[in-house]
């Protein structure tokens, strides 16, 4: 019997005010099952940082893909978003027959693919692409951090937290900034 591969997709990033927006695609491996798949979001940073390795480790294939803040800024944030998912799905090294993405909208594919609203707390192998890509997306920020002192990107991952506002107005924005981001793009005047 020939199997039918089906890939999770999810992305990390939307909201913050900075850095690429990160999107992973996960087959799982159905003779491997992986316990405590969910949201992301929803789940401790340990318990994401356990799950990671497995989730690499079991599945068939993954990948993670990433759309730059310049993308982010010519296409807008959905679009850079989509584009990553589709990277993301490009480098699985095997081609899914499906693909199950969470949210609203599905990125164009060669293949099948089906949107399901809060699909990283009902499938499973979304919620597999959910970790990869949070997981992804929290160590970019952390080494974007050291690059770019001072706003505290380690910590609150690029979102628009009072304390990144105020860094913001303090040191205007940094090369990893979205500017076309109104609280940025207040900041510059454009």
């Amino acid at each position: 019997m020939t199997p039918w591969w089906v890939a999770g997709v999810d992305e990390a990033g939307r909201g913050p005010l900075a850095g690429p927006v990160a999107a992973a695609a996960v087959i799982l491996d159905p003779s491997r099952p992986i316990r405590g798949l969910g949201d992301s979001k929803r789940l401790s940073p340990a318990r994401r940082a356990a799950l990671e390795p497995e989730i690499q480790d079991r599945a068939l294939a993954w990948a993670v893909a990433w759309a730059d803040v310049a993308e982010i800024d010519a296409l807008n944030i959905l679009q850079a978003s989509l584009l990553a998912m589709r990277r993301a799905v490009a480098a699985l090294a095997l081609v899914p027959h499906e693909v199950l993405v969470d949210g609203n909208r599905c990125p164009s594919l060669a293949c099948p693919a089906r949107a399901i609203v809060g699909g990283d707390a009902k499938v499973a192998v979304i919620g597999a692409a959910s970790i990869l890509a949070k997981e992804a997306r929290d160590r970019e920020l952390a080494r974007l951090d050291a690059l770019y002192p001072g706003y505290g990107l380690a910590r609150h991952k690029g979102y628009p937290t009072a304390a990144h506002i105020e860094a913001l107005a303090r040191l205007g924005p940094s090369p990893v900034h979205r500017r076309s981001f109104a609280p940025v793009r207040n900041l510059i005047g454009v």
